[in-house]
């Protein structure tokens, strides 16, 4: 490279510098007194000995993204990251980023601050905002991902295809392979994640910040994950490096939650494969600030128990088989959840192909477990959705009989977890491309569908007995807006047939009697 182009690349690369300092002054990543300090680690870091001298003020950046892509160009000329894949340009992102940030302890006392004088709201925006502006929270990809609404019989569905997350190339996974297994940090919850540099095969975090909090007596942390699939998509983790594991201090921690951040919803995935999180080495639960469709869908029937004063019980109408608590006291419901969990975990119906256990090996292996979800109504009351799950595979469903069955794989193989639960589906981003060829043909590309017919190594071989039937169902030869809506809606269709998969009572006849008979099991009595 010539020495001109050599010298304005430089002079790019230092108007970013300038651009990102003023941008973290401006939103209180920095504060006046630590200018100066956040401007030189970014010249240290990419070997000048001087900042922009130039006379013409930078232009002002609106987010950081703009001038992290120019510094990134010049790290990658001046070989600061050895590739320009995703993954290095993350891994400079983010130490660049850190070096604008203010310390952990800062931003814990700023927050509790905001608390104490303005309240928890106020205090989680200003949180949020911060996570955004560092770039931690990736809102130029989250921006990407593909949503819609589907109106279903449960009320409307979200539907997501993810975008956000960036995908390795086959030499970094190849690479990743090649590496020991993590000692440090464990996983991507642990505390010491905080501070960061990363490697191939773990994200950079020297833009991650979390706050403590206390649930049950014990420390937690408080994050917010960095591709949100919902508004202020936050996850609580322990403090050390524990497995997940439901019991009644679970409960007891959700609902202390909740306490503390009202404005909040929060729960778990379930315990056991299958039906789990993706997590479950680090016990940790996900929250935020988004009212998801389960929260909208009505109660079939309401029930009371005895011994349980104040609290009801109700069946919700929805795909998965859902028991709502709902009551004023935190204490009481905590113990009605509690006998509820304990009694489904031992409870087997083999009518309704349901059993708690299976021996193998010469133990017993549990299969039932629940999702729970935790929120405050507008009321000031305290609900607790338990969703029943169950783990079990056979011959015919040998991925889980209440999992994702095979036919549905080309949309989503994946479990079904918490956020999916709650009526919003996060599918592959291998869809946007896939559903949109889809539309073509709906939209009268033969030639498409003769290959995806004849082919076997085709795209969208996948999809092709689902096609056929939408092409039978539909005809070929409409506006490619039309196909696509189409395509949207069967889309969603499949997602609330997948979530009635994982639904342990069917909504057939023969399924409300079978919720019934557990919830009679309870003693639980019909509410007039």
């Amino acid at each position: 490279m010539n020495e001109a182009n050599g010298t304005t690349e430089q002079q790019q690369a230092l108007v970013a510098i300038e651009q990102l300092v003023r941008f973290a002054l401006e939103r209180r990543l920095l504060e006046p007194l630590d200018e100066d300090y956040g401007r030189n680690l970014l010249l240290e870091l990419f070997g000048f000995s001087e900042p922009y001298l130039g006379d013409d003020k930078p232009e002002p950046i609106q987010g950081p993204q703009p001038a992290l892509d120019v510094l990134i160009g010049y790290g990658v000329r001046i070989g600061l990251i050895p590739e320009d894949t995703d993954t290095y340009r993350d891994l400079l992102d983010a130490k660049m980023m850190g070096c604008l940030m203010p310390r952990p302890s800062e931003v814990t006392r700023e927050f509790f601050k905001l608390k104490e004088s303005e309240g928890i709201e106020a205090a989680t925006s200003r949180f949020y905002e911060l996570s955004v502006d560092a770039n931690y929270i990736r809102m130029d990809r989250v921006n990407k991902n593909v949503y819609w609404r589907h109106e279903s019989e449960y009320g409307d569905i979200e539907i997501t295809i993810n975008l956000s997350k960036p995908e390795k190339s086959p030499k970094e996974i190849a690479m990743a392979k090649l590496l020991p297994p993590p000692v440090y940090p464990k996983c991507q919850l642990c505390r010491e994640n905080v501070g960061y540099a990363g490697r191939v095969n773990h994200p950079a975090r020297q833009n991650l910040r979390v706050i403590p909090l206390e649930l049950n007596g014990e420390p937690w942390f408080f994050q917010y994950s960095p591709y949100v699939y919902y508004n202020e998509h936050c996850i609580v983790f322990h403090r050390d490096h524990v497995p997940m594991k439901l019991t009644k201090d679970t409960f007891r921690r959700l609902l202390a939650f909740v306490d503390e951040y009202p404005h909040y919803f929060i729960g778990s995935n379930a315990d056991l494969p299958i039906v789990g999180g993706s997590i479950l080495t680090h016990d940790h639960f996900q929250g935020g600030r988004h009212t998801f469709p389960i929260q909208n869908a009505p109660k079939e029937a309401v029930f009371a128990h005895p011994d349980y004063d104040g609290i009801t019980v109700s069946i919700v109408k929805w795909p998965m088989s859902v028991l709502r608590l709902t009551g004023k006291d935190s204490g009481v419901l905590l113990e009605l959840a509690d006998m509820v969990y304990e009694s489904w975990k031992r409870y087997s119906d083999p009518a309704a192909d349901i059993l708690a256990f299976s021996e193998e090996g010469g133990k017993q292996v549990p299969h039932n477990t629940v999702t729970p979800i935790v929120r405050r109504t507008p009321g000031g009351e305290y609900e607790m959705d338990l969703v029943l799950r169950n783990n079990r595979t056979s011959a015919q469903f040998p991925a889980g009989i209440f999992h994702p069955h095979e036919e549905m794989h080309h949309i989503k193989k994946e479990n079904i977890g918490l956020i999916e639960v709650m009526g919003l589906a996060i599918l592959p981003g291998r869809l946007k491309e896939e559903l949109d060829l889809t539309a073509d043909i709906l939209a009268g590309d033969e030639a498409l569908f003769k290959a995806v017919k004849e082919q076997e190594d085709h795209p969208l071989r996948l999809h092709k007995p689902w096609i056929e039937q939408m092409a039978a169902k539909y005809g070929i030869g409409r506006s490619k807006e039309e196909a696509w809506k189409l395509v949207q809606s069967e889309v969603g269709d499949i997602f609330v047939e997948i979530l009635g998969h994982a639904g342990v009572y069917k909504r057939t006849e023969a399924g409300k009697e079978a919720f019934f008979r557990f919830v009679s099991h309870l003693g639980c009595t019909a509410v007039q």
